[in-house]
């Protein structure tokens, strides 16, 4: 179990929390984005090894959202942040 600090809470249980993903913009005007780049946006996952930006929310405490950077190869929590 990863013990998540919380940019506002603190350090807390990961059970708390909800993953969502990579912070990545969206792509604009939705009317005119083909079926293809937004499967790409919504389906697909860089997945790297090493550092890595996630977006997180933490559900069961405050309810806000903040990007967590994260080693995926050890789970070690480099930084959490409010999204800018």
């Amino acid at each position: 179990m990863l013990i998540i600090p919380c940019p506002w809470c603190g350090p807390r249980a990961e059970q708390e929390f909800h993953f969502a993903g990579e912070p990545k913009a969206r792509p604009v005007p939705a009317e005119q984005v083909s079926d293809q780049t937004w499967a790409h946006y919504l389906y697909h996952r860089s997945n790297e090894k090493g550092a890595h930006r996630e977006l997180w929310s933490h559900a069961h405490g405050c309810g806000r959202w903040f990007v967590m950077e994260r080693d995926t190869h050890t789970h070690q929590i480099l930084s959490t942040k409010a999204p800018a």
